[in-house]
């Protein structure tokens, strides 16, 4: 299922690991795992964050995925279930059709 996965990272954590190497690191690490079809990185109330958009193949992958920024970057992360244009244009016929 395509997911939208936002990671917003507590400051002081997501300093400590830009010095020390971890941050590149384990976002290197989390891309090479998911294989994202987008990601963005900006801020959000003065802290580090991105989304990433990926194809979520079952809901047991998530802890593997989320647990390293939870540890690592005391973040808040969050999955949302979404779509692009195409699927709401499939869903939308569909819905019509009902």
């Amino acid at each position: 299922m395509r997911t939208i996965m936002k990671v917003i990272m507590d400051v002081a954590a997501s300093n400590k690991a830009i010095t020390d190497g971890s941050l590149p690191q384990l976002i290197k690490s989390t891309t090479d795992k998911i294989k994202p079809e987008a990601s963005y990185f900006h801020a959000v109330d003065g802290c580090r964050s991105f989304f990433m958009v990926f194809d979520l193949k079952d809901p047991s992958e998530i802890p593997g995925i989320a647990e390293p920024f939870f540890m690592k970057m005391n973040a808040k992360v969050e999955f949302h279930p979404v779509m692009n244009l195409e699927d709401l244009q499939k869903g939308l016929a569909a819905a019509q059709n009902s």
